[in-house]
């Protein structure tokens, strides 16, 4: 375990972050995420960075939300907003005691919550568009992260280390091949504008004229595995049908299906779920797209329940309503961004201005299949 973690920090600290001399570097974690956070220190104040470190106690955040009054609801941490304002990275570790900690918070305190972290929020997104921010989400294993997978915690460890490429005898060198293999689809991508996702229950269309598509190398999520872009918002059109349960906040919504017209979402339903879905789409600007993406991690070959793994399986689509990402060029705010994920891999196909680029889950035009 402490050579992993240490070869863990090294890959968050020098490739991910980029550390440098006097960078200022926030970690913000649990007690649990405490040995991956302590590797993490040691090799930042190694590459000669300040760090300061948030580690949550188990149901901080319950807590706060059940206890606090109005004006504490309003009230944003001084220390977190310097450091979204002024630090050069940040690194959340998750490593959760309970997935399921806030289900039962009034949702009239967690949308009074959202809105006083609306600024801070906004400022953080304009600066990880420019990397003025360095940030990094990554995973640490818990008893919590193993049960929502189905694993035991041994298997999920397994999991998650062999994910970040922590097996392999470089893991930097083996992030660096997938930024070059990915390159090639998002060479391809943004000479493109007209994309149409195509599969079961699935036949959507938007187009990408003036936006940009993001090659996920690993550098802002650890692991990665995915190309993105925001559509132009009034562009989106059709039916997506996503096959992959969707959790958000502690809830877990099935079978999601939306019914698109000219970039809002006009009709939804769901298997299961459907009335915590009903309360996200009143939050302005959830019913519109801020994000369309495609998988292309195909050492991820379960889902987890963890966003952070399953939105990168190879063969997968997923689709973000809410936030958009301004490095891409998108427009739409929210406080929301939440990802769902519809398989490709029996029978889905992508067309890009008209060309089938995509079959099965493979980009059809590639000289290696992404691995």
């Amino acid at each position: 375990m402490e050579s992993i973690l240490t070869k863990y920090a090294n890959l968050l600290v020098h490739y991910c972050l980029e550390i440098k001399e006097n960078d200022w570097l926030y970690i913000s974690s649990t007690t649990l995420g405490e040995p991956l956070v302590k590797e993490v220190y040691r090799m930042a104040v190694r590459a000669g960075a300040h760090v300061e470190t948030d580690l949550a106690f188990a149901e901080r955040g319950r807590i706060f939300l059940e206890e606090a009054g109005e004006e504490q609801i309003r009230t944003v941490s001084p220390f977190h907003q310097q450091a979204m304002e002024t630090f050069n990275a940040y690194l959340y570790i998750r490593a959760p005691f309970n997935l399921r900690e806030d289900q039962n918070v009034a949702p009239g305190k967690l949308k009074a919550r959202q809105q006083a972290m609306a600024p801070v929020h906004k400022t953080y997104f304009e600066r990880t568009a420019t990397r003025d921010l360095k940030r990094n989400l990554c995973q640490f294993p818990t008893q919590a992260a193993a049960q929502e997978a189905g694993m035991s915690l041994e298997e999920y460890e397994f999991f998650v280390f062999d994910a970040c490429k922590l097996l392999e005898a470089d893991p930097v060198r083996s992030w660096k091949n997938v930024r070059k293999a990915q390159q090639q689809v998002v060479d391809l991508l943004n000479q493109r504008t007209d994309i149409r996702y195509l599969g079961d229950g699935i036949d959507i269309r938007f187009n990408t004229a003036g936006r940009t598509w993001i090659n996920s190398d690993g550098q802002t999520n650890m692991p990665s595995g995915e190309v993105y872009t925001s559509p132009v918002e009034d562009s989106v059109n059709g039916t997506v049908h996503f096959s992959y349960p969707a959790v958000y906040m502690g809830h877990e919504v099935e079978g999601v299906t939306l019914w698109v017209k000219d970039g809002l979402v006009e009709k939804w339903e769901a298997l299961r779920g459907k009335s915590f879905l009903d309360e996200v789409f009143q939050i302005p600007g959830a019913r519109h797209f801020g994000e369309a993406a495609i998988g292309t991690n195909y050492g991820i070959r379960q889902f987890t329940k963890n966003i952070l793994f399953d939105e990168k399986i190879g063969g997968t689509i997923h689709m973000a309503i809410g936030q958009s990402y301004l490095q891409t060029g998108g427009k739409n705010q929210s406080t929301v961004h939440w990802d769902m994920i519809g398989d490709m891999s029996n029978g889905g196909s992508i067309f890009a201005d008209g060309e089938k680029i995509y079959e099965n889950g493979r980009f059809l035009f590639l000289d290696q299949p992404l691995n």
